[in-house]
């Protein structure tokens, strides 16, 4: 089995950026929602064109104006963006028609209530889905859901696992046996303060999943 990819989110400062770079996550995550305590500055945001090209920076919208976020997409040449919002299917089309190689995130807070069936209307528009912890504030709130919940899920596209993921969790993460689980999204849990990482608790996590054979390219 192919290694979990690793996404870690919610990135700000920046000597923080620098040093979680270097430990070559595949994914970093910037987020440009004003009500988030991650929220990048543009002074912070500079940095990420700067980031080692096979790092793919991705841009955390919510309800963002379409025009807002091909602007950033652009300025600041983001490889992927994940739509953590009410953003429908055709929001998502229309940004995936804009750029040629850009990967769709469609973000979803799940919850035992949730309903698989929305997602059948971005199958052929995103690249990926999230599933997070289901909350008021779109995302971030280091809670975890039942993973159970996800035996629901139907659909053959791949997904990222978020809400509240920590250290302590590597070793289940192992055990879950969906090929379609494609990437652990990791953030508060792996915090200071909001925005700042613990790369040390970064390199642990990477190692426990790694010595139980499901190694990461981290």
């Amino acid at each position: 089995m192919e290694g979990l990819k690793v996404k870690v989110c919610g990135m700000k400062f920046a000597a923080n950026i620098a040093a979680v770079a270097a430990l070559q996550p595949d994914y970093l995550g910037f987020i440009f929602y004003e009500k988030s305590p991650r929220f990048i500055s543009d002074v912070s945001a500079e940095l990420i064109k700067y980031i080692p090209a096979e790092i793919k920076t991705v841009g955390v919208f919510v309800d963002e104006d379409l025009e807002v976020v091909k602007k950033k997409i652009n300025l600041y040449q983001l490889k992927a963006v994940q739509l953590h919002g009410s953003e429908s299917a055709d929001y998502c089309q229309l940004l995936k028609n804009a750029f040629n190689n850009l990967e769709v995130i469609k973000a979803f807070g799940v919850d035992e209530d949730f309903d698989f069936a929305v997602l059948d209307a971005y199958e052929s528009c995103v690249d990926y889905f999230l599933f997070d912890t289901k909350t008021k504030a779109h995302g971030g709130s280091g809670k975890t859901f039942d993973w159970r919940i996800l035996s629901g899920y139907e659909l053959n596209k791949p997904y990222f696992l978020s809400g509240g993921v920590t250290l302590e969790h590597a070793e289940a993460l192992i055990k879950i046996e969906d090929s379609r689980l494609y990437a652990v999204d990791i953030n508060s849990k792996f915090e200071v303060e909001p925005g700042l990482k613990d790369a040390e608790r970064i390199k642990a996590f990477k190692s426990i999943l790694s010595q139980q054979g499901r190694p990461l390219s981290l």
